[in-house]
């Protein structure tokens, strides 16, 4: 009876082997699970715009004869702890925000608040508990980073109301989740330019392509409960809007690393992404919810290899 119990404590759509129900102790996997620690695509995803832009800051700062290999290790570090926390507070925030609605979605009804197993009081202390580790990690930054950072609260706080009054709420998603773009370098060099502003459009284009795909687990139930969302805009023409999504990542992408002087192999991982968007875009059945989710979840594949091009530009410009 003990197992059936604890089976009946997890989450219908997150993996049940993950590291959550083996280490930790069983009170506190709702907490986890409000946060998302069982399903770490949506922390991997925020934190490759700021992996990026770092880097790619780190480019740039080669050529102006200011590099340092540990600022930039230190920062990648942060930012890891920083994408944890701050996708955890947000989901938790957006989960008390989508209370009502996630009660009448299959999906998401089992989740701790629907199904009652945290009480909207402890939910908003987790909150606090969350964001106090990001506001210790933007503290570690210079102070024009940190003012960035505080701006962003804004399109953080707006996001979960975007499905009630646009088709385009995944756009919303995109500044939010991208904003790591203009941090990433803002941390490195201490201001922005156009090359970072360019990477944050390129993330944001990146972010409503694979979140319309997500969203297409749910379209039928949003139809109903009149949830708006890219999915249900896009329909039939998913595969279109993709490709024009995904090509301007890429073209995006392209002419901020030209601006920021990376070198052959970074361009040469931007090939791979293409590659990867193309597998995407050639697999999709927007039908088949299991394979949208695979497809969503390759995305961080994606994020890694564009990473790993841009470290590599590093190592080998590094005189």
């Amino acid at each position: 009876m003990q197992d059936t119990d604890h089976f009946n404590d997890r989450v219908s759509d997150a993996p049940s082997d993950n590291w959550v129900y083996r280490i930790l102790p069983p009170w506190l996997w709702p907490y986890a699970q409000l946060a998302r620690w069982d399903r770490p695509i949506g922390w991997q995803l925020l934190m490759w715009p700021c992996f990026w832009s770092a880097t790619l800051a780190a480019n740039a700062a080669i050529g102006e004869g200011v590099y340092s290999g540990s600022l930039l290790v230190s920062h990648l570090f942060l930012y890891f702890i920083g994408a944890v926390a701050m996708r955890g507070a947000g989901c938790t925030y957006n989960d008390l925000v989508d209370h009502e609605i996630d009660m009448q979605v299959a999906r998401t009804r089992s989740r701790p608040l629907p199904s009652g197993r945290v009480t909207r009081a402890h939910a908003k202390v987790f909150i606090g508990l969350q964001a106090l580790v990001g506001l210790f990690v933007l503290l570690q930054f210079n102070w024009f980073t940190v003012f960035l950072g505080l701006l962003s609260l804004g399109i953080v706080a707006l996001y979960p109301y975007a499905k009630r009054f646009t088709d385009w709420p995944q756009f919303y998603l995109g500044l939010a989740f991208s904003w790591g773009a203009l941090m990433g370098w803002a941390g490195i060099l201490g201001g922005l330019s156009f090359a970072a502003i360019l990477l944050y459009a390129a993330s944001v284009a990146w972010t409503i392509g694979y979140d319309t795909i997500y969203a297409h687990q749910d379209k039928e139930d949003d139809e109903l409960i009149g949830v708006r969302s890219t999915a249900r805009l896009f329909g039939d023409r998913t595969r279109a809007w993709l490709i024009g999504l995904y090509g301007l990542t890429l073209v995006l992408m392209f002419v901020a690393f030209a601006l920021a002087g990376a070198n052959l192999i970074a361009f040469l991982a931007l090939l791979g992404a293409a590659g990867m968007f193309a597998w995407q875009v050639v697999r999709l059945d927007i039908e088949d919810a299991a394979q949208c989710l695979a497809l969503f979840k390759s995305n961080n594949r994606v994020g890694l290899i564009i990473f790993f091009g841009l470290f590599l530009s590093l190592l080998f410009a590094i005189p």
